[in-house]
């Protein structure tokens, strides 16, 4: 199951009461901020949800798999997430994973 920008944009004018044009007005505006800080190499972190973070990957060598040969990966910005300990707990609970229990801080 995938959640779309437009079934985000929905619930949120479900639940604030609004029209959805005002809620995608608001949810447009809200990633427009994530993305502009990321953009500035800013940790975006969202209390009870995770961090955002853009990191630096550096030059490395690796090889083409069709033919073998020596090429160099060139380095590039990535963003990692790394979820909250509230939403590492609430996807052990939902789905009984070992190894999200062992990443919440439980047994696995």
């Amino acid at each position: 199951m995938t959640l779309t920008k437009g079934q985000i944009v929905e619930q949120v004018a479900q639940r604030l009461n609004c029209s959805k044009a005002e809620a995608a007005s608001l949810v447009d505006s809200f990633f427009e901020i994530i993305k502009e800080s990321l953009a500035r190499g800013e940790l975006v972190k969202l209390s009870g949800f995770g961090s955002f973070r853009v990191r630096e990957k550096r030059p490395r060598r690796g090889r083409n798999p069709q033919t073998g040969e020596q090429l160099t990966i060139s380095g590039r910005r990535v963003i990692s997430f790394r979820a909250s300990p509230v939403l590492r707990r609430l996807l052990v609970q939902k789905t009984g994973s070992p190894a999200l229990q062992r990443a919440a801080g439980g047994q696995g």
